[in-house]
């Protein structure tokens, strides 16, 4: 899928969620595993804020439902709170369920173009109104709730889950979600699935006997690798200016407060 961000430049260099600057002493050893995860509501609500500020120059991640543009990359459309996109399936399954709840969407006259264009960059069929149908149907309670459960249905879940079976904490979970999200749950070389299968060949999981934090460095290596691939990722930032700081200094649960900055600019959560 296509990734968000708050400018078109920004999006399509696809950047860097910054470091956290806790003290170390706060943090569990790198053996431990938040009981709780990415999926208690507050450290969810944090991982989408965190995504925001690298995809949105925002932390109001609530406020992209209505985003959509052509970002260039080569993905067709990109909108929504992840970047659904209407040339990798994931904008389409959205539409779909959406208008299996709510007939007669306004997106529901554009299922046919989305079918036709799906894997290509091409906007045969959606132009000129199909940006201005997905801001009147985010204006709707049903597709925004179609939005956050096909991000969970897609991305979010699964994450979670092959992280917590692979023995992952919080931060663990979120770096295999912040990978899903932006190379696709597959198992391609460059999807989530190959990144993952990447990493395994330098170090164990901790479910296989590994320590969590070497294990999580080889992803992030294998990760970093997997981005440098395509034009549109190769500004690794994301990774080695957020997740890998924030796994250097031990957090290992993503505790706040966090301070990062994403191309330069600063954020915070405390």
């Amino acid at each position: 899928m296509g990734f968000l961000s708050g400018t078109a430049a920004r999006r399509t260099l696809l950047a860097a969620l910054g470091a956290g600057v806790l003290s170390c002493s706060r943090w569990p050893s790198a053996g431990a595993a938040d009981a709780a995860g990415l999926d208690d509501p507050v450290k969810k609500d944090l991982a989408m804020r965190l995504v925001s500020s690298a995809e949105n120059s925002s932390l109001d991640w609530q406020a992209q439902y209505a985003y959509v543009e052509d970002i260039g990359d080569g993905r067709g459309y990109t909108a929504g709170i992840i970047g659904f996109c209407s040339g990798t399936s994931d904008m389409l399954a959205l539409v779909e369920l959406y208008t299996e709840r709510v007939p007669g969407n306004p997106l529901a006259p554009y299922l046919a173009a989305l079918r036709a264009v799906d894997g290509t960059a091409s906007h045969d069929g959606l132009d000129p109104g199909f940006p201005a149908a997905w801001r009147t149907a985010a204006k709707t309670s049903a597709f925004r709730t179609a939005q956050r459960d096909e991000r969970d249905r897609g991305y979010f879940d699964p994450a979670v889950a092959r992280a917590k079976r692979d023995g992952l904490g919080t931060l663990g979970q979120f770096v295999y979600y912040d990978a899903m999200v932006m190379h696709g749950p597959g198992t391609a070389p460059l999807s989530f699935g190959g990144i993952r299968g990447r990493a395994r060949q330098g170090a164990d999981t901790p479910a296989d006997g590994g320590d969590q934090t070497a294990y999580l460095h080889a992803f992030l290596d294998a990760r970093v690798w997997a981005m440098r691939q395509e034009a549109a990722h190769r500004d690794v930032s994301r990774v080695e200016t957020a997740q890998r700081v924030f796994l250097e200094q031990g957090n290992l649960d993503l505790d706040t407060p966090l301070k990062w900055k994403v191309y330069g600019d600063s954020y915070e959560i405390g």
